[in-house]
């Protein structure tokens, strides 16, 4: 099924509302964009007070208060877990986001309203059913430039929105997702230890690009910074896909240095940079 969506807004004017900067400007990137390479950026801290804070429920554009999603639960059912995939990789043009929750999702048209107040296009929309449940998939372009979304600012913004959604129209989600704990009716019963769930490894992928594997706790800003992190150290991540999984957040990258496949030395600097940042993740620099 095809939907062609008109614009709604500025991307500027709108997600601008999204991100709350304390101190100092967050250097801003193309994401998954050949021009990462070119353009090396300055090391920059990466405490916790330099890092973006979001807040779902009062910067997250949403639907109108009389929308329905469509979605109906039992309190007697099992609540299945709630997946929500951001792939750059599978269609060249346009952003490809993926949602499931079991078969308790309708057609998720106040979802796609609030995607539209992000500035951005659904250029086609897909419902599929197997096994798993319901899979509502969009294809999303920036209204602005009518290409796929490159911006990791924005990308998260996107991932934030569909969750926000949830929980606002499927309460019974806010137990199995991380932002449950703070924006949702009912926080997880069971929290992540960051330090067990926290997993990095990065495979030879081609002589020209590396994969970059990122298992870890979800929160608020965290595709934003896996990207910062990479790029701190001049890697290029060229595309990949981050997927929200109830209290998981996974991450798949390719990634390159100056156009060729990370070596040794470099894929382990990469990979204790984001071990030490994801595991303390609200370290200060003043405690060393």
């Amino acid at each position: 099924m095809a939907v062609a969506m008109a614009s709604c807004g500025s991307t500027l004017a709108v997600y601008t509302k999204l991100v709350a900067i304390e101190k100092q400007p967050i250097f801003k990137t193309a994401f998954f964009g050949s021009s990462f390479a070119s353009d090396p950026v300055k090391h920059m801290s990466t405490s916790a007070k330099q890092r973006l804070s979001y807040s779902l429920s009062t910067m997250i554009p949403k639907a109108s208060a009389t929308a329905i999603e469509d979605g109906s639960y039992q309190d007697t059912d099992v609540v299945p877990t709630p997946k929500v995939i951001i792939d750059q990789d599978s269609d060249p043009n346009a952003t490809v986001v993926e949602i499931t929750f079991g078969d308790r999702l309708g057609a998720l048209l106040d979802t796609m309203n609030a995607l539209k107040n992000l500035g951005l296009n659904v250029v086609k929309a897909n419902v599929c059913l197997d096994s798993s449940g319901k899979h509502n998939t969009f294809s999303i372009t920036n209204a602005s430039t009518g290409r796929k979304v490159d911006d990791p600012e924005l990308l998260e913004a996107i991932r934030l929105t569909i969750i926000s959604n949830l929980l606002e129209y499927h309460p019974e989600s806010s137990a199995q997702l991380a932002m449950g704990e703070a924006f949702g009716v009912e926080a997880p019963a069971k929290k992540l230890d960051v330090d067990i769930a926290t997993h990095v490894h990065v495979y030879d992928d081609s002589p020209d690009r590396s994969l970059l594997v990122v298992e870890t706790a979800d929160r608020p800003g965290l595709l934003v910074d896996l990207v910062k992190i990479v790029t701190d150290i001049n890697v290029a991540v060229e595309s990949g896909e981050f997927d929200t999984e109830g209290l998981l957040a996974k991450a798949k990258f390719h990634v390159n240095y100056k156009g060729k496949a990370l070596i040794k030395p470099l894929q382990q600097v990469v990979t204790n940079s984001l071990r030490y940042f994801l595991r303390r993740p609200t370290t200060e620099e003043s405690s060393f």
